[in-house]
């Protein structure tokens, strides 16, 4: 399921950024991703049952905060730090690898705001159920 968020958010985001610049074409590819995600994780992973207002807010606020804001400033930095070792920061290969780079840091971070924030109790019902 990680896999298709992933494929989504960086072939959307490889599509759109030469047309809308980066941020627009990442705030685009994250959002499609944060989209697949919220249903995938609620039902799938974290086993909600149901998906409720409540699991969707908690969700667009962590979620919106790395996708939005920590993996743009991830983004942001690495292609500063390759330009600063002479690498080109419009070569397709560098936008790549920063991308993969800032989702899986986004990964992390949405990982641990979903077990925590978002559906804590729907883990630990699992996991007691289990």
């Amino acid at each position: 399921m990680g896999v298709v968020n992933t494929l989504l958010d960086l072939g959307l985001f490889l599509l759109l950024h030469g047309h809308l610049g980066i941020i627009a074409a990442n705030f685009v590819s994250t959002s499609a991703g944060m989209t697949f995600s919220f249903v995938v994780n609620g039902l799938f992973t974290f086993r909600a049952g149901r998906l409720t207002l409540r699991h969707a807010a908690l969700f667009l606020a962590t979620t919106g905060a790395v996708m939005w804001l920590l993996q743009p400033a991830v983004i942001h930095l690495l292609l500063a730090a390759g330009e600063g070792a002479g690498l080109d920061p419009d070569s397709t290969l560098v936008l790549l690898g920063v991308k993969v780079v800032s989702i899986g840091v986004s990964f992390v971070a949405n990982f641990a705001a979903y077990r925590y924030v978002v559906w804590p109790n729907a883990t630990r019902a699992t996991t007691a159920r289990a």
